[in-house]
């Protein structure tokens, strides 16, 4: 008995001695995973911020103010009805192409038929009457001849002679009566022709059928005005009508390039020449919007009437040349009272250089020998300095948007140029046309060269490394965010 308690009794104090060493082994492992927590918690690591590198491409460059517009047919025409009555028939439905003269829609043209069957029978009455009329002209003109001959006899007395005179005067004017009156008859029946043909209404003008306003069977009263029966439109060409806000107006010119997408035409765009600003604006809840007009070729019938439009107005461009992010320029300072740094002033009689750099002088530090021949070339010549005036559709060409960029928009700016790993070059170069993203490099710079366009702080988290990323222009020591 006393060796089974003893057997019990060690095995609860083996129990008991397992289970604490497994909860002194969990205890160990949770301050040491606490420790190591906190250690790592607590411990500085030392990191470095990582420039930002940005490859210099070639590309294109635009400053635009946009604008809401819709679509209309540049010519067009409401096709009416000049006659009263009944629509009894349309030969058409809206979007039907017609020619200029084909039938469009009949009226009911029993009133004007029976009034040219009314004129048509007077006429025939009164011209039955004429050879009446001029059977008598011919008796009273026998008979003043008669009496004249009695009268030159002394044969016949004053009173007959007198008598003839008259009666063959009468004749003469109720024969002349009767024929104004035949033409009178004939003028009223060809107006009633004439209102007769307007109950058949044709084609004014050929294009398409973009709306019809009335039904078949709908009385027409033209009484007063030509009640409109449908609209035919010259869709190959359209006009965009777009609002510009006063805010914008001073910037917008008669004649600048404007382009414009539509909500289902995804990115395609198309071209055009701002052709007229309205002088009269239009007012909506105290905001003043003023018309502009231009107009777009539709040959493959791509729009439709009312379509709303997103106008862009280029205000200044550059196409197919080398770009940098903006944040990785730093513009030199402007002096008070004197032009911008880099900017170009009245060309020297001798073809001189930049503005204040003589012959020759003025030119950034990185450029070629070659490159400063070939401005100085075009200075001479006139050309300015961007490449020649290309196409504004070319889309591939190279050179400058015609008026965009010009020369008194150049500045000087010194970039960082990436020259090996850690090693940077700090390189003055021209630029021209600015955007708020980035800006075209005319000299200074090539293709595929790299250069530092901000910091990727290194302490910084997630959201705010991407932040970092996208605030160019921030200069810090050593370097540009």
């Amino acid at each position: 008995m006393k060796t089974a308690e003893s057997a019990f009794e060690q095995d609860r104090k083996r129990g008991f001695t397992r289970r604490k060493a497994i909860v002194s082994l969990v205890v160990l492992l949770v301050l040491g995973g606490g420790g190591w927590y906190y250690w790592q918690s607590t411990r500085t690591v030392e990191a470095q911020d990582q420039p930002l590198i940005a490859t210099v491409e070639v590309g294109d460059i635009e400053n635009t103010i946009t604008a809401a517009g819709s679509l209309q047919p540049f010519e067009f025409v409401d096709v009416g009805a000049q006659v009263s009555g009944q629509l009894q028939k349309l030969h058409v439905e809206v979007g039907d192409i017609v020619e200029e003269g084909q039938l469009l829609a009949e009226i009911d043209a029993r009133v004007q038929e029976a009034r040219v069957e009314a004129s048509r029978a007077s006429i025939e009455a009164l011209e039955a009457q004429i050879e009446a009329r001029r059977a008598s002209l011919e008796l009273a003109r026998s008979n003043a001849a008669r009496q004249e001959r009695l009268m030159a006899a002394d044969a016949t007395s004053q009173l007959e002679y007198d008598n003839a005179i008259t009666n063959l005067a009468s004749a003469q004017s109720s024969l002349i009566q009767l024929e104004k009156q035949i033409q009178q008859s004939r003028a009223s029946l060809e107006s009633d022709e004439t209102q007769l043909e307007f109950s058949r209404i044709y084609a004014p003008s050929a294009g398409t059928v973009v709306s019809i306003e009335m039904n078949e069977g709908r009385t027409l009263n033209a009484t007063q005005q030509a009640p409109t029966i449908l609209r035919i439109a010259d869709l190959n060409t359209m006009t965009v009508e777009t609002e510009i806000s006063e805010a914008d107006i001073g910037s917008i010119k008669k004649g600048m390039q404007v382009y414009f997408t539509t909500l289902g035409g995804g990115s395609r765009r198309w071209y055009s020449q701002l052709r007229q600003i309205l002088p009269t604006p239009v007012i909506e809840n105290n905001v003043v919007l003023y018309t502009g007009l231009f107009d777009v070729d539709n040959a493959d019938a791509s729009l439709l009437s009312d379509m709303t439009a997103q106008v862009y107005f280029i205000t200044s461009a550059a196409r197919n040349v080398i770009t940098v992010p903006l944040g990785a320029l730093t513009f030199k300072d402007q002096a008070p009272g004197q032009p911008a740094p880099g900017t170009m002033a009245a060309r020297p009689p001798n073809g001189g250089g930049f503005a204040g750099g003589g012959q020759g002088g003025g030119f950034p530090e990185g450029m070629s020998q070659e490159q400063r021949d070939r401005i100085r070339q075009r200075m001479a010549s006139g050309q300015g300095f961007g490449g020649g005036q290309g196409s504004f559709n070319n889309g591939g060409s190279a050179g400058r948007q015609p008026g965009a960029g010009a020369a008194q928009t150049r500045r000087l700016a010194t970039v960082r140029v990436v020259k090996g790993e850690g090693v940077y070059e700090e390189r003055e170069v021209m630029v021209g046309v600015t955007s708020r993203i980035a800006a075209e490099v005319v000299s200074g710079l090539e293709a595929g060269e790299q250069v530092v366009a901000g910091i990727i702080q290194a302490n910084a988290n997630g959201a705010n490394r991407q932040q970092t990323n996208r605030q160019p222009g921030i200069r810090v020591m050593g370097g540009f965010r």
